[in-house]
């Protein structure tokens, strides 16, 4: 049959709800409410259009200002960091070539930092001694670009040996990249002059170390000048990209150091630092911070003429170098008013918690209570209160024992935190605060160590044979530790409720409750803690980039050659300074508002994969945040996702994170960390152990947990007596409240003691094993300790 399917028509009365108004509107408001559909798509295509152009237009003219900002006359000179990756590189050729290179005709190279009209650029070239971690560390923070040099040498002769980097150049390039890489770039020197040779040496030298650096890292023969100036020619042309942290604060590496003496304070003097300010403005109000010495104030800072301009004029260098007060162009002088005050800690008033003197009312009520407390006396039947006065009381000495046995016994039901019992304090304060792992191994350390507790550290006491005997205990109790965590043994001359005063036990580790203020230790008055620690850094870190904006009375603007006198230095501090500037860089940085105030720093750290000795818990350590030095006593923790406590660990273990706990200057994330130890008997710290910064928190919980074991000494179906986990009946009723538990997973509680020498009876919730281990676990909360000594260079 001819002919098509027609379907019925969709009723489309109404396509929106305010085209159904439309009707009832009149009719010079319709044009207005109805919309042409010829310009709604246009309309929209059009502002994607608009803002597609406008957010282009922005990113450009960003990028321009950026390589404006790091190519032109006004910033300051890159800094170009020669690292050998084996002993074997001569490195002082490579740069005397490269400032040969750079400098222009007719000048001297003596200086590090050249310019180079050719090349339209300024460059400051260090070379990283071999072997000294320290100085290659400094010199990687303030690098623009890492220059990783490697020789061919080992390859020509025998090719079946791959030198390329030796133990310390693999130890550097970790710790490099703990720190963060900026631009990097691989020299190969000492390729020979056969092309074919040529070409398979450096083939063979890409691959092997292609794994060890970044995607973005290029290799470049090294030997010639012409090859110098096609690497330099794309360096030129290079986007510097560094660290994100770096770009946070003003940073200043100093060319010259000097010191004038105070005479008012005749300890203290005035340090003066002369460089090129880098990544932000400085604010003359500004605490600054010089790496290993501290964070101090500045008294001014006096803005100098370019010691090496790109455009030279003829006859301007000669006249640079007549007078060093010629060279101030600007001083800038700090405003009492505006300048922020150099505050370490909180000065904690004693008298804070103090009662307040009684008013008369309380006075009147107390003696009320008192009266109404008076103890009554037994009196034979029908005595009145006039013969009652007469009645001599004689019995006031026995039924004050009486109450004194009742209240040991009453004591003994449950466990308590003060630790009242009937013990002498004598015994309380010999053994209540030891730590549970060392007492039982016999350690010097303990959480109420002493400094002289603390000789172990300082090795300067102790004979060779001692110090032989402290770190085999160390290892020992290391072992250990990993062999059978958290277990003690009960003292046998101490009773264990005295021992264990501090403890309690927890029904769940995860979701009992733990109040972070509460039972704190007095180092917490000191510190400052945050109400809301994310809203303070994004307000200091506006406040930082207002300064950035700020006038020129106030901050100096990044790239501008300054020299800094900072105030109130000890005269043996500067001294060393001025000492470690012959063969290190000296580093000062600018902080932010709050970052001199001691608080709690919670760091993400791992054990380094080239140290090997124990690393033990409040041990002091150095700890290099960003460009801040300073001393500290971690306490390691797990770091728990689904609890807010979380278990100390008694040593940093090695392939695994672990959070660190310290008393230290406030510092706002992200910043790397890179921890120190001192060896023994070594001048030259070995790095420890790597991580970055993670939050500050001073009521984060870290619950040490110690697990007394016992073993069953009869066993009928659900019941059990057990031995050995303690020694007097009291110390069982004491503990009595805590559950037990055994390796193989039962779970009871402890029903009564058994017998006078500490047995038990208890009940589980499943069939015992004879074999099986009775445990129970009991926690604390501990602390950091607080550095006797707060940066390296106070006690060097």
């Amino acid at each position: 049959m001819a002919g098509f399917q027609a379907n019925k028509a969709h009723k489309t009365r109404f396509a929106s709800k305010a085209s159904r108004q439309i009707h009832k509107t009149a009719r010079s408001d319709k044009n207005r409410i109805t919309k042409a559909n010829n310009n709604v798509g246009k309309g929209a295509k059009a502002a994607r259009i608009q803002r597609s152009k406008m957010v282009r237009d922005q990113k450009r003219a960003a990028l321009l200002k950026e390589k404006r900002a790091s190519s032109g006359s006004v910033s300051p000179p890159r800094v170009i960091v020669l690292f050998g990756l084996s002993a074997s590189v001569n490195l002082n050729v490579l740069a005397e070539e490269l400032l040969t290179l750079l400098s222009a005709e007719n000048a001297e190279s003596a200086s590090t930092t050249v310019s180079s009209p050719n090349y339209k650029l300024r460059a400051t070239v260090l070379v990283a001694p071999h072997g000294d971690l320290l100085t290659c560390m400094e010199m990687v923070k303030v690098a623009d670009l890492i220059a990783f040099v490697t020789s061919a040498n080992p390859i020509c002769e025998d090719v079946t040996t791959s030198s390329y980097i030796d133990s310390f150049g693999s130890q550097c390039l970790s710790v490099f990249r703990a720190i963060g890489l900026p631009n990097t770039a691989v020299f190969i020197r000492d390729l020979p002059v056969d092309k074919k040779k040529r070409k398979e040496l450096k083939k063979m030298c890409m691959s092997s170390l292609a794994s060890e650096f970044p995607e973005d890292s290029k290799f470049f023969p090294a030997d010639t000048k012409d090859e110098l100036h096609k690497f330099m020619f794309l360096f030129k042309e290079q986007r510097i990209t560094v660290p994100h942290w770096r770009s946070q604060r003003p940073y200043l590496m100093a060319q010259e150091v000097d010191l004038v003496t105070d005479d008012g304070n005749p300890g203290t003097c005035t340090f003066l630092l002369s460089g090129y300010l880098r990544a932000r403005s400085l604010s003359v109000n500004q605490l600054v911070h010089v790496a290993g010495a501290g964070d101090f104030q500045l008294c001014k800072i006096d803005i100098l003429k370019d010691p090496c301009p790109l455009n030279v004029k003829k006859g301007q260098d000669s006249m640079d170098t007549d007078n060093l007060h010629d060279q101030v162009i600007h001083s800038l002088v700090p405003d009492p008013l505006k300048q922020e005050p150099l505050l370490f800690e909180n000065v904690p008033d004693p008298l804070a918690g103090e009662q307040t003197w009684p008013t008369e009312a309380e006075m009147a009520d107390a003696d009320e209570l008192q009266k109404q407390k008076k103890k009554k006396r037994i009196l034979p039947r029908g005595t009145s209160d006039y013969q009652a006065a007469w009645i001599v009381d004689d019995s006031g000495d026995e039924d004050a024992g009486d109450e004194n046995l009742d209240g040991d016994d009453g004591r003994d039901d449950g466990m308590v935190l003060d630790g009242e019992n009937g013990f002498s304090d004598h015994n309380v304060g010999n053994h209540s605060d030891l730590d549970d792992d060392e007492a039982s191994l016999d350690l010097r350390d303990s959480d109420g160590e002493t400094e002289a507790g603390t000789t172990m550290m300082d090795g300067e006491n102790l004979t060779r044979e001692q110090l032989e005997d402290e770190i085999r205990k160390i290892k020992e109790a290391h072992a250990e530790d990993e062999e059978f965590p958290d277990e003690v043994d009960t003292p046998l001359d101490v009773p264990a409720r005295t021992r264990f005063a501090k403890y309690r036990g927890l029904k769940s580790f995860r979701t009992s409750s733990w109040d972070p203020k509460e039972s704190l230790p007095p180092d917490y008055a000191r510190i400052f803690a945050f109400n809301n620690f994310t809203r303070t850094q994004k307000h200091v870190l506006a406040k930082a980039l207002e300064m950035e904006q700020g006038t020129m009375d106030e901050c100096v603007p990044s790239g501008s050659y300054i020299r800094v006198h900072i105030k109130e230095v000890p005269v043996d501090v500067a001294s060393k300074l001025c000492s470690l500037a012959k063969t290190s860089p000296v580093l000062v940085c600018g902080l932010l508002q709050h970052e001199s105030k001691m608080s709690v720093l919670h760091f993400s750290i791992k054990k380094h994969d080239t140290y090997n000795e124990p690393i033990k818990a409040k041990e002091p350590l150095i700890f290099n945040v960003g460009f801040r030095q300073f001393i500290a006593r971690p306490v390691f923790s797990s770091d728990a996702i689904n609890s807010d406590k979380h278990k100390m660990e008694r040593f940093l273990h090695p392939g695994r994170f672990s959070m660190a706990s310290v008393y230290a200057p406030i510092s706002f994330p992200p910043l790397p960390l890179i921890v120190l130890k001192s060896g023994n008997g070594e001048v030259t710290p070995a790095v420890a152990a790597v991580g970055l910064l993670r939050s500050i928190d001073p009521d984060r919980i870290i619950l040490k947990k110690i697990i007394l074991t016992g073993y069953p000494q009869r066993v009928s179906k659900l019941k059990a007596s057990v031995r050995y986990m303690f020694h007097t009946p009291e110390d069982v009723r004491w503990f009595k409240p805590v559950e037990v538990y055994t390796k193989c997973g039962r779970r009871g509680r402890v029903k009564e003691p058994v017998g006078t020498h500490g047995a038990m009876k208890c009940i589980f919730n499943g069939i015992v094993q004879q074999h099986d281990t009775v445990c129970m676990s009991l926690f604390k909360r501990v602390y950091p300790k607080w550095p006797e000594q707060r940066f390296p260079l106070l006690g060097a």
